[in-house]
């Protein structure tokens, strides 16, 4: 009977396993090989194609909290996005238009950046859609400041 439930491998020198309990291995291997697939398929870095939001979501008016530091009074100022194509953005940010306006959906949020100008220089501002609300930062390369800011849609 015992020589039945083994197999030979004699001939190879490996030790004798009980047949069933190597079929059982083979399984089991041939199982965990197929949770993997099926997990590394499922948690790529790569965002999927149905998750793109709408970039439409952005068009309105915003309501900017510039404050310079957290326990700073507001001091709000409006983002006004007249309308989206494509990947760019029209509008105005703190009363100035917008120029060389992008949007980016590629990674599963609304995600844009644009420049404006005063007689001090540039700004270059980013931002992103969390929601209801947009998160964003503007940099002045002629104030040298970096300001952290987030919006509502006003009503």
């Amino acid at each position: 009977m015992i020589d039945q439930l083994c197999t030979a491998h004699e001939a190879d020198g490996a030790p004798l396993v009980p047949l069933r309990l190597e079929m059982a291995m083979k399984r089991r291997a041939r199982h965990l090989a197929a949770l993997a697939a099926v997990l590394s398929a499922g948690c790529s870095g790569a965002p999927r194609q149905e998750l793109a939001p709408d970039a439409e979501a952005l068009v309105g008016v915003w309501r900017v909290d510039l404050r310079p530091t957290p326990d700073a009074e507001p001091y709000y100022q409006e983002f006004i996005v007249e309308g989206v194509e494509g990947d760019t953005i029209r509008g105005t940010f703190y009363g100035t238009p917008i120029e060389h306006g992008r949007i980016n959906t590629d990674w599963g949020q609304v995600r844009f950046a644009f420049t404006t100008a005063d007689g001090s220089g540039p700004y270059n501002t980013s931002g992103v859609l969390s929601g209801t609300r947009v998160q964003g930062t503007t940099h002045s390369l002629g104030r040298r400041f970096l300001a952290v800011w987030s919006a509502e849609r006003t009503p």
